[in-house]
């Protein structure tokens, strides 16, 4: 009976694993959360998506949030509320997701690239002077993986009246100096996508301090009507129509996924705490791995661990970073790029006549990053499986 206890253990020790680079932590709460607005029949946004709004400004200690449909028409609407339009231009960081840079396509505005700092992959501050001009309008920066980009030494090289919006798609929770991502510039739009920290499946939400903003913001997302949906439909008067003084879109939450919402966002601190726990694991057990450099908690602040994304040096690797990649696979761990230099994009390249070569250290975190899992689905074992795999290569 030994023997045979013996070989199943075996057995078990090496079935191939399989660690996702990323999975949403839900569950029952989130199952039940939506039989309300289900059974109510109030689906699109409404009384839960209100909440929802309530408690995300509550947290990130900001007076205004307006859920979205996503982290991407957060900034569009942010940049239309904004008045950014043709001729203008916004600068952005040559790494970031595509959707940083289409947004000012969608306004017809002109994104201007900037190159990253290597260690934080976030924009390089110093790179900012020699990119503005008398067209300059806006500014994004990327608040990339969950680290707060250096907002402080970004205002000290643009004009005060180039706007400052956040792109604070991984920083749910996230804090620079002492505070919240989503107070830190103009405006900021956060995501929702089910690899962020929070998930609504698809969904964002903006943030902002000025009032006659987040008025121009709630019209607009909402068609440009002069009233809201839940106004018309609980109001006295059923025959009253909204007017339309701004053109605006339909970028409207639904109430399925404001309520799931209010559960994920209960969970926000517990969630992060948790990654930053397995981040701190990785540092300690791979630091004496002289290939790979780790992410870090920034000084006075609070990294949000949307993604554990780390620099793969050439020069020291024992194989290049898409085999070290491969392998990974090959034994049951996922990951990834970090995620795109933009001007390599075929889109950039051709329209703005681009060079990968115009932003080497965008190029370099492209070619050479590599997000290993971090995520709240995964077990003590798996982070051990992860740490000696690397160490293995």
């Amino acid at each position: 009976m030994h023997g045979a206890n013996q070989i199943q253990t075996n057995k078990s020790m090496n079935k191939k694993r399989n660690i996702a680079i990323a999975l949403p932590s839900t569950g029952e709460d989130e199952w039940q959360a939506i039989r309300e607005p289900l059974l109510s029949g109030w689906i699109t946004q409404g009384p839960k998506v209100a909440e929802f709004e309530k408690q995300f400004a509550k947290i990130h200690q900001v007076p205004h949030a307006l859920a979205v449909t996503s982290c991407t028409t957060g900034l569009h609407l942010a940049l239309a509320a904004l008045d950014i339009g043709p001729g203008d231009e916004v600068i952005v960081p040559a790494f970031t997701w595509v959707a940083t840079a289409n947004v000012v396509l969608y306004c017809g505005a002109t994104p201007v690239f900037v190159d990253v700092d290597r260690e934080t992959f976030n924009i390089n501050p110093a790179e900012i002077a020699s990119k503005l001009s008398d067209k300059t309008k806006a500014i994004i920066p990327v608040h990339l993986f969950g680290l707060c980009a250096d907002i402080d030494a970004i205002r000290s090289v643009i004009p005060a009246h180039v706007k400052v919006i956040e792109d604070a798609a991984c920083a749910a929770g996230a804090k620079y100096k002492g505070e919240y991502a989503g107070g830190l510039g103009d405006v900021a739009s956060f995501s929702f996508h089910p690899r962020k920290s929070i998930t609504t499946g698809e969904g964002g939400m903006v943030t902002c301090r000025d009032d006659d903003l987040a008025e121009r913001m709630n019209q607009m997302r909402n068609h440009g009507a002069t009233i809201s949906e839940e106004q018309r439909h609980n109001g006295p008067k059923p025959y009253i129509l909204p007017d339309f003084n701004l053109l605006g879109f339909n970028y409207r939450m639904t109430d399925l996924q404001g309520a799931v919402g209010l559960v994920q966002l209960s969970k926000l601190k517990q969630f992060i705490d948790e990654k930053a726990h397995w981040a701190e694991y990785y540092r300690q057990q791979l630091g004496g791995v002289d290939w790979l450099q780790l992410p870090s908690e920034p000084d006075n602040g609070r990294h949000g661990w949307q993604s554990f994304v780390c620099y793969v040096d050439p020069a020291k690797a024992p194989m290049s970073r898409n085999r070290i990649m491969e392998c990974l696979q090959e034994h049951g761990i996922s990951t990834r790029p970090g995620t795109h230099s933009v001007p390599t994009l075929n889109l950039y390249k051709e329209r703005f006549g681009l060079q990968a070569d115009d932003f080497p250290a965008a190029k370099d975190c492209q070619e050479f990053s590599m997000a290993i899992p971090l995520h709240n689905r995964m077990t003590e074992e798996d982070y051990s499986y992860v740490v000696d795999a690397l160490k293995n290569l």
